[in-house]
C-alpha cells in the first residue's frame, strides 16, 4: 500500500515527464537551441551576468537608455576630453609595469585598476590612487561578482535563492559592496551640491532626478561594464601575446615604424596600424568573454529563420555562434589576426564581429570599451616584450566559466624594450 507521500512524488515524476515531453513538442516549433527542462526551461543551461538595470526593458529601460547616452556624450564620450583620460591610465600602467623591472606579476589586478579608473572618472568626477585600500577592496568585489557565475534560477526565483546558500550569495555580497561604494559617492556629491556646469555622471543625474531614479543601480551597471570587461579582455590579450610571440614580435614592429617612442597614443592611429588593430580585434573574438548577451522580450509575433515567435518570447542572443562561425572566420577555434586583414595587410571590418551585442541593447559603452582596448594594449606593447617567468613553460589558454570568460590565473614578465 503506498503512501499519501509516495503517492504524490509519483504524481510530481509524471507530470515532470509529461511537462519534459510537452516541451519537445513544442520545442520543434522554434529555432535550435538548448534542450528545455521542466519548470526551469533552457534558462540554467546558459551563463550571463547579475544586473538589475541592464535586466530592465519597456519604458524604464528606455528612460534609462536615453539618460545614458546623453550623458556620456556631455561627458565626452567619443571625443579627445574622454581619451586623454584613458592616456592618462595607459601613462599610470606603463610606469607601474616599469616598477617592476622584468619581476613576475599578475597582470590582472593593475590592468582592472587602470580600466575601472577611467570609468571612475566619468561617473565620480576623480580617479583613485594605486594606494587606495578602499579601492582595492572594491576592485576585489567587483571580481567576486563577475568571477562568480550566479545561477539564472536567481531571476526566476529572486525571493528563495536570496534565502539559500550557494556561491552566489557571495556575488550577491559583492554587489551590496559596489552598491554601498556607489552610494557613498552619490552623497559626497549631493553634500557639496550641484555645480553650474555637471562635471560627472553623479552631477547630471542629481540635476535631473525627478525625471530619473534607480541612480544606484545605472551607476553599478556602467561601473561593472565599463570595467571589468575590457580588463579581462587586455588581460586575454597578455596571454596571447606570450602565447603567440611571432604576433608580439609583430605588433611591435609596426608600432616602432609608425610612433615615435614620445608620441601619445590615440585610438585615431589605429588607422595607421592596421596589424595592431587586427590584433585587438583578434583578442575580442577569440577570448569571446560574454558568450551570451543580454536578454531581449518579442514586442510582438514576428519570425525568425523560419520560426514563428510569439509576442512576449525571450530571445537571448548568442554571440558566440557568431565569433566562431565557420562561414565567416577561415580557422575560428584559433588565434589568427588574419581574420580582419586582407591579402594587402590592409585591416577590414567582419560583418560577424558583434562582441558587443547588436541593436537596440548593444554596449553602451562600445566606443570607450574600443578607445581603451587600442590605446591600453598598444601602450603596453610599445613599451613592454611580455614573457613567460624563467622555469615555465605551460600556457592555459582555457576559460574560467562565470559571469565572464576569464583566463585562469597566470604571471608575466614585462621587459622594458
Amino acid at each position: 500500500m503506498l503512501t499519501i507521500s509516495e503517492v504524490l512524488i509519483a504524481l510530481a515524476v509524471f507530470l515532470l515527464i509529461m511537462q519534459f515531453f510537452k516541451l519537445q513538442r513544442v520545442r520543434k516549433q522554434l529555432p535550435p537551441g538548448p534542450i528545455p527542462l521542466p519548470v526551469f526551461g533552457t534558462l540554467i543551461q546558459l551563463n550571463f551576468q547579475f544586473n538589475r538595470i541592464m535586466l530592465a526593458t519597456g519604458h524604464t529601460w528606455k528612460q534609462q537608455r536615453r539618460f545614458a547616452l546623453r550623458t556620456l556624450r556631455n561627458l565626452g564620450l567619443g571625443k579627445r576630453g574622454l581619451e586623454h583620460r584613458v592616456q592618462e591610465e595607459a601613462h599610470y600602467l606603463v610606469a607601474f609595469f616599469a616598477s617592476m623591472k622584468g619581476k613576475p606579476l599578475d597582470p590582472s589586478f593593475p590592468l582592472v585598476h587602470s580600466v575601472s579608473n577611467v570609468i571612475c572618472a566619468v561617473v565620480f568626477g576623480h580617479r583613485f590612487s594605486r594606494e587606495d585600500e578602499s579601492f582595492h577592496e572594491l576592485i576585489r568585489k567587483l571580481c567576486g561578482i563577475t568571477c562568480v557565475s550566479l545561477p539564472q534560477l536567481y531571476e526566476i526565483f529572486p525571493w528563495l535563492m536570496c534565502r539559500l546558500p550557494g556561491p552566489h550569495k557571495k556575488a550577491l555580497s559583492c554587489y551590496e559592496v559596489l552598491s554601498s561604494f556607489t552610494r557613498r559617492e552619490i552623497r559626497m556629491h549631493t553634500e557639496h551640491g550641484i555645480p553650474d556646469e555637471p562635471q560627472d555622471f553623479i552631477d547630471f543625474y542629481l540635476a535631473h532626478i525627478e525625471k530619473v531614479n534607480n541612480m544606484v543601480y545605472s551607476i553599478n551597471d556602467l561601473f561593472l561594464g565599463g570595467s571589468e570587461t575590457t580588463s579581462t579582455t587586455l588581460n586575454w590579450g597578455l596571454l596571447y601575446m606570450v602565447a603567440n610571440p611571432d604576433v608580439q614580435e609583430k605588433v611591435q614592429r609596426e608600432l616602432d615604424a609608425v610612433l615615435s617612442p614620445s608620441q601619445l597614443i590615440c585610438y585615431e592611429d589605429r588607422k595607421d596600424l592596421p596589424y595592431t588593430n587586427a590584433v585587438v580585434h583578434e583578442v575580442q573574438r577569440f577570448s569571446n568573454i560574454i558568450s551570451v548577451g543580454m536578454p531581449r522580450v518579442c514586442v510582438r509575433n514576428t519570425t525568425l529563420l523560419g520560426f514563428p515567435l510569439k509576442k512576449g518570447t525571450i530571445v537571448l542572443p548568442n554571440i558566440a555562434s557568431s565569433l566562431y562561425d565557420p562561414e565567416h572566420w577561415e580557422t575560428p577555434r584559433q588565434f589568427n589576426p588574419g581574420h580582419f586583414l586582407d591579402k594587402d595587410g590592409n585591416f577590414v571590418s567582419q560583418e560577424a564581429f558583434l562582441p558587443f551585442s547588436v541593436g537596440h541593447r548593444v554596449c553602451l559603452g562600445e566606443h570607450l570599451a574600443r578607445t581603451e582596448l587600442f590605446i591600453f594594449f598598444a601602450s603596453l606593447l610599445r613599451a613592454f616584450t611580455f614573457r613567460l617567468p624563467e622555469g615555465v613553460t605551460q600556457i592555459n589558454t582555457e576559460p574560467i566559466l562565470g559571469g565572464t570568460l576569464q583566463p585562469h590565473p597566470y604571471r608575466v614578465c614585462a621587459i622594458p624594450r
